[in-house]
């Protein structure tokens, strides 16, 4: 039971990391990415759906993305969202399509950048955290209902820690690269 402890734990937290780097691939460095309005939701005949479900998304230069929905019918509403949205860009509808130029980063908004990205980095740290909680307690009902000796709990436990350990300097490292990628001019 503890190596399946273990297993499962260290699965969801690797999941934890890949949401947050799913979180860091939303926020803006200054270059366009499609991953800026990926995952926006657009209201379509009364459902909110993402809208790389209703358009294709390019990006034919570093500091531009141009939508093209496959129904024309939908323009209105990926613009509407796109201005509710808190990427902070104005769209330009032209016809059949919406472009939005992504201009230079002020100072001020890089700083607000990193503390979003500091701030997901710590929302990581304490689910993992609280993964690593969750599995010591484990292990320690195991060894309480005697299926696991106190020899074997404790080099468990000290192998939890140090995947806990691992993970943490992941999101470290992730957050880092992030952080320097907002704030390179």
């Amino acid at each position: 039971m503890t190596t399946e402890t273990l297993a499962a734990t260290e699965h969801k937290m690797v999941r934890a990391v890949e949401a947050m780097e799913r979180d860091f691939a939303g926020l803006r460095t200054g270059r366009a990415s499609t991953a800026l309005v990926e995952r926006l939701h657009v209201e379509y005949y009364g459902t909110p759906t993402p809208l790389n479900q209703l358009a294709s998304i390019s990006v034919p230069e570093a500091h531009q993305i141009v939508i093209q929905p496959w129904d024309r019918g939908v323009l209105g509403a990926i613009e509407k969202a796109i201005m509710k949205s808190d990427i902070g860009l104005m769209p330009n509808v032209d016809g059949t399509v919406v472009r939005l130029n992504i201009p230079a980063l002020t100072e001020e908004r890089r700083k607000d950048i990193v503390k979003s990205v500091h701030k997901r980095m710590e929302e990581a740290r304490v689910e993992i955290r609280n993964l690593r909680r969750d599995a010591a307690d484990a292990l320690k009902k195991e060894e309480r209902d005697g299926t696991l000796g106190a020899d074997e709990s404790r080099r468990q436990q000290e192998q939890l820690q140090r995947l806990t350990d691992r993970v943490v300097a992941d999101v470290d490292r992730l957050g880092g690269i992030k952080e320097q990628e907002v704030l390179e001019v």
